[in-house]
């Protein structure tokens, strides 16, 4: 953190108490001490702790959103490799998540007011994610794209929602072994249906 210009500090600061403590239980001049600055400084960069929060929720989000130019860039033109290298790298992502759990589910919980800055970036990136899957799943022509999108992201969600009760490397092993069966299930499918129509 030292050398880093102030807003990057708050914003490392934010980011480390909100998952320690959580985003209702810090207040600005908590950040701005972690931070090594003062609340003046702080409120210069972001309006208001809302407007902190919602940043934060970006950064982490940014973070998230690049895993799928990557899925791309790893398996052009093959959206079934695409989904069952997602679902590795959710998994993996489990065995990073602090004893809290998802830093995004922990927000949505306590921040349960629909038009907080925050749950607006965070609605919007649910929804971009199910785009996405939706998107491979129709390219994958999958019967029923909508539906086994739907499946897809049902599993990512509870997975995310199970990793406390369960345990981090069950929850990982079984999502990972969930996609592969429904990818297995729709691609034989996929399959059956070209034969039938070509012959």
């Amino acid at each position: 953190m030292p050398g880093q210009p102030p807003r990057e500090r708050i914003l490392a600061a934010a980011d480390d108490l909100f998952r320690r403590i959580g985003i209702r239980g810090v207040g600005v001049e908590a950040i701005a001490e972690a931070a090594g600055t003062n609340k003046m400084t702080l409120y210069r960069h972001f309006e208001s702790k809302d407007a902190l929060i919602a940043e934060w929720a970006r950064g982490i989000i940014a973070t998230k959103e690049r895993i799928w130019d990557e899925l791309e860039a790893a398996h052009p033109k093959d959206p079934v490799a695409q989904l069952v290298e997602w679902s590795r790298r959710t998994a993996a992502a489990f065995a990073q998540m602090e004893e809290r759990g998802s830093p995004i589910l922990n927000s949505i919980a306590e921040l349960p007011e629909p038009g907080h800055p925050a749950r607006r970036v965070i609605d919007e990136h649910r929804l971009n994610e199910h785009q996405k899957i939706l998107k491979l799943c129709r390219e994958a022509k999958f019967a029923d794209p909508e539906l086994a999108a739907d499946e897809f992201f049902f599993l990512l969600e509870g997975a995310k929602s199970c990793v406390q009760c369960i345990g981090l490397k069950r929850v990982g092993e079984h999502l990972m072994r969930l996609v592969d069966t429904m990818v297995a299930e729709r691609t034989d499918g996929v399959k059956r249906r070209a034969a039938r129509d070509s012959g």
